[in-house]
């Protein structure tokens, strides 16, 4: 489990490709600082496990499952990557719970500098929307961040300085391909209430609605 606050901006220092899968080797003195074989690392927002670590490095295997919905499989040697190491029990929440479960990929479709921040707006797949609320959260490439606003083809998020000069949405323009993850706790309140809805349904009672009152109930 992860709080979506970045802790490092690492470097890919070389991608190995091994037929269905890819192992990565990142440079990121920070997150390896307690690293130990088998331990847990976001890489932009993708929990993948560390396999080697050692002078600063650690190397990690990612499956063709997440090459296949995750920007992943697009990093190439010199790649910058936000890195994080699991949140413990006794550390601040400082983001949101992130599982470094990726739903899908989105894509920068622009952004507006103002004064102190830009807002960033991005696409994402159709089958998401439903998760995306307006000062919501989101995690973009691991990043915890605030929907400022949702959209029928994505969100706007809004970039202050500090996120841009510690993690790689500072240099994403459009065309940029970043990962995503909605909050967990709206996809299993779905699932939660998808079951109540279809126990209602098999017993034959009447499901709840939201039509407006008749004449006579006002």
């Amino acid at each position: 489990m992860f709080t979506g606050i970045v802790e490092e901006l690492g470097t890919v220092v070389a991608v190995e490709p091994q037929g269905d899968a890819v192992r990565l080797r990142i440079h990121g003195p920070v997150v390896t600082g307690d690293a130990v074989h088998g331990a847990s690392i976001a890489v932009n927002g993708v929990c993948l496990t560390v396999v080697e670590h050692g002078d600063g490095e650690f190397t990690a295997d990612v499956m063709q499952e997440t090459l296949d919905r995750s920007s992943l499989g697009a990093l190439e040697a010199g790649s910058g990557v936000n890195l994080e190491r699991p949140v413990t029990l006794e550390a601040r929440l400082g983001g949101h719970l992130v599982q470094g479960h990726v739903d899908g990929t989105g894509t920068v479709l622009d952004r507006s500098p103002s004064e102190h921040w830009d807002v960033v707006r991005i696409a994402l797949p159709d089958d998401l929307g439903r998760y995306v609320v307006e000062k919501g959260s989101i995690t973009v490439d691991g990043i915890s961040l605030t929907v400022v606003k949702p959209l029928d083809d994505g969100f706007t998020v809004a970039v202050i300085p500090h996120t841009a000069a510690v993690t790689t949405l500072g240099s994403k323009g459009p065309g940029a391909k970043v990962n995503l993850e909605v909050d967990v706790i709206a996809k299993y309140a779905e699932r939660l209430l998808e079951g109540q809805l279809g126990a209602l349904a098999a017993a034959g009672t009447p499901t709840p609605t939201t039509t407006a009152p008749t004449e006579e109930a006002r």
